[in-house]
């Protein structure tokens, strides 16, 4: 069982790993060609479409779990019929972005504070980008039809082709070319149809046997017959997706309100917690497809022989992370910022970044045991609690720091990590109570 686990989940993490690069390269490239609006411009233009493309993580998450019973079930139509809805969804929702794309940039624009040569930029390079939409959203049903098929090495070289793509066209077309740093955006755009293309590739060539039930036009007709299931569990997904914005932004825009110290902190701490996640995160896409695939299979054995193995992995990483930054917290953030004032503004929060990934770790594994379950309500109830977690103990906590409901204290905000703790303690706690009941239905 350790083995199938650790082939699941080692190509995912190398995968995660190279996911940063491309900011940081897209970022260096404009920094040493251009002025503080075009990287200013590129943070705002990244952040949109970051905003824009988490209300499709359905696609990749609702095409897994279902796609995994299904490979267990052996029922290879059914597999291909999940690939086919979700891809058919991809390309509408890409249309449907494209073609309200200027009201996207203008409504996100009078909302996001920043100076006219840095919005005029963003909008540049949104409105190049977005034509990459059909490529990105059907990548992701690509990646959880894969993980479905429990095959996590296609979705890691499609992620790597696409991130290495990106960065080498970003720096040819913004360094080599009259383009200038507006070349980042072409880059990219180019790097997602590659990454499209290599997936079809992969999916043509590996998964023939499968391919086969496209052959009669019966099954062509059957493959246009939305599963109701899917779109179910597609809503659910959506709903969680809107809550996680509830928490994500609302740390970030709340972060803001303490002043420029403490956001560059919260940011700091953020992609400390970011890079733990890229780890567990890799044993979260092994339990989405194992657990879905002993589902199928209805083996209640190795079900629960593999979540017991998940957990010892998961929680392993998340020891071996609080040990981490336990030991060389201080060193981390020195890494990632020179300035004196913030790595001292930081240091009220290293407990925080301590006794986080116990608990993350704990709330993304359930995520992935759930999703192999396709257990759509329990995913969207446990996000709607977490978000109201967040919100609630915020608004309590700052009241009891300050004494004056909704007053924003002038520095440390340490109830808005509070808030962001029992998000995360919200989720464990709910999908822990009603895993048996409503996530696999065995005693």
């Amino acid at each position: 069982m350790n083995r199938r686990i650790l082939h699941l989940a080692i190509p995912s993490i190398l995968a995660n790993i190279t996911i940063p690069l491309v900011g940081l390269v897209d970022t260096a490239i404009v920094g040493h060609i251009s002025n503080a609006a075009a990287i200013g411009g590129i943070a705002v233009g990244t952040m949109l479409f970051d905003l824009l493309y988490w209300n499709f993580g359905f696609l990749r998450i609702g095409t897994s779990g279902l796609t995994a019973q299904a490979y267990g079930e052996n029922n290879h139509s059914q597999c291909v019929h999940y690939l086919s809805q979700s891809l058919v969804i991809a390309l509408v929702g890409a249309a449907l972005c494209m073609a309200l794309q200027w009201v996207v940039v203008n409504a996100a624009l009078a909302l996001v504070p920043c100076s006219p040569e840095v919005g005029d930029f963003a909008a540049q390079y949104f409105y190049i980008r977005i034509w990459a939409a059909p490529a990105t959203l059907a990548l992701m049903a690509f990646k959880g039809w894969f993980i479905g098929m429990q095959d996590t090495k296609s979705p890691m070289a499609t992620d790597i082709l696409v991130n290495v793509v990106n960065m080498a066209a970003s720096y040819i077309l913004a360094v080599h070319t009259p383009l200038g740093a507006i070349g980042v955006a072409h880059g990219t755009l180019i790097a997602q149809y590659s990454g499209l293309v290599l997936a079809i590739a992969l999916m043509a060539t590996k998964y023939q046997p499968t391919l086969k039930t496209l052959k009669s036009l019966k099954s062509l007709r059957t493959l246009m017959t939305f599963d109701s299931r899917l779109l179910r569990l597609n809503g659910d997904i959506f709903v969680r997706s809107l809550c996680f914005m509830v928490v994500y932004v609302g740390f970030t825009s709340l972060a803001a309100r303490y002043g420029d110290t403490e956001l560059a902190v919260s940011s700091i701490i953020m992609k400390l917690m970011m890079v733990f996640s890229f780890f567990v995160d890799g044993f979260a896409y092994a339990g989405e497809a194992l657990v879905g695939r002993y589902i199928g299979e209805r083996n209640t054995l190795l079900l629960r022989k593999a979540i017991k193995h998940l957990f010892v992995w998961s929680i392993g990483v998340g020891i071996l992370f609080t040990m981490l930054y336990a030991v060389a917290s201080e060193a981390f953030i020195a890494a990632l910022t020179s300035d004196e004032s913030v790595r001292l503004a930081a240091k009220p929060y290293i407990g925080w970044l301590i006794a986080m990934p116990i608990v993350s770790t704990l709330a993304f594994m359930w995520d992935g045991i759930y999703v192999g379950a396709a257990a759509g309500p329990a995913i969207r109830n446990a996000m709607i609690y977490a978000a109201i977690a967040f919100v609630v103990t915020y608004i309590l906590a700052n009241y009891a720091q300050t004494g004056i409901l909704f007053t924003i204290p002038t520095h440390h905000a340490q109830a808005l990590y509070l808030a962001y703790f029992a998000h995360l303690l919200a989720r464990v706690i709910y999908l822990s109570a009603g895993f048996r009941h409503k996530a696999l239905g065995f005693r």
